[in-house]
């Protein structure tokens, strides 16, 4: 059966009030287009935050709506599409003529591992040590560097590996492991020597530079409409996504005192909760299955940002 065009689903009408200036969001789509072109990586980011939640299937024309509010081309989401389908992301079927496209079960993996990154994760409680890995000469060393590397942690030296209790990668299983111990000075510059901190730092400053006025429009009585929202949640979600991924999310007592990331979270946790209606309802009108039948919400968006 072929799916039934999205503009034939009720739409809810948007909330009255003041329209959303555009110095609120145009800046944040300003930096999206000047920035090289990332299709593929907001893909991804639609697929998590809110695709996923409603099963992880989607027809295609809701991608190329969605992108169309950017100002991206169709036949460039096309291209990005195939090379994710290619890389084993997304898995492409066909319900007539039209085509729908779901995530592959590598994607599936990486995603539940990211959104619990992304909307959950908070820092564990320091046990006032650092666990240190020494690498051994031989032939195992790449795999259990580059495994260590996925899983994190940090390197304030060749060979050498540091992270605040986490679990060991299995590929690491076999290394020594040292307890680093010393003041929270000590190992406060231990972590700064093994993590690029500064550079995550100036990622969430410019985070917080760069959604704030959104914020405020929005606490003064501005109403994003649906589509709007959607974008806003989009790009809000994708900037976030890309800092907080590459955040070790170290217990306080490591970090600086002056350390942005838990402003950045409370800025972005508070959008997400103001864009989450509307941003929705596009989603009601717009996302549909093979029927043609909107995709159900999904109750987990729900919890997100409140551990």
């Amino acid at each position: 059966m072929s799916a039934r065009r999205p503009d034939a689903v009720a739409r809810a009408p948007a909330a009255p009030g003041r329209k959303l200036p555009r110095a609120a969001l145009g800046p944040i789509l300003d930096q999206l287009r000047h920035e090289p072109s990332r299709t593929w990586s907001i893909i991804v980011t639609v697929y998590g935050d809110a695709i996923v939640p409603r099963g992880g299937s989607v027809w295609l024309g809701t991608l190329l709506m969605f992108f169309r509010e950017l100002g991206i081309a169709e036949g460039v989401v096309r291209t990005a599409m195939s090379r994710l389908a290619a890389d084993g992301w997304l898995e492409r079927h066909k319900a007539g003529r039209n085509s729908f496209y779901r995530l592959a079960d590598k994607g599936r993996e990486t995603f539940a591992a990211a959104t619990r990154h992304i909307y959950a994760a908070q820092p564990p409680a320091f046990t006032g040590h650092l666990d240190l890995v020494l690498l051994a000469n031989g032939p195992g060393r790449d795999a259990a560097r580059a495994a260590l590397d996925e899983a994190g942690w940090g390197s304030p030296s060749a060979g050498v590996f540091v992270a605040p209790g986490w679990p060991l990668p299995a590929a690491a299983r076999g290394e020594l492991i040292l307890q680093a111990t010393g003041s929270e000075a000590v190992l406060r510059d231990l972590a700064a020597r093994s993590w690029p901190l500064d550079a995550t730092a100036d990622a969430y400053h410019g985070f917080v530079d760069t959604f704030s006025p959104l914020r405020a429009a929005l606490a003064a009585g501005a109403v994003p409409d649906e589509a709007e929202a959607m974008v806003a949640r989009v790009l809000l979600i994708h900037e976030y996504r890309r800092i907080v991924l590459r955040d070790p999310l170290l217990p306080a007592p490591l970090l600086p005192d002056d350390w942005p990331g838990a402003a950045a979270r409370a800025l972005c946790a508070a959008l997400y909760r103001d864009l989450l209606e509307p941003s929705e309802r596009w989603l009601d009108a717009h996302a549909v299955d093979e029927t043609g039948a909107p995709l159900r919400r999904g109750k987990d968006v729900l919890r997100r940002f409140r551990a």
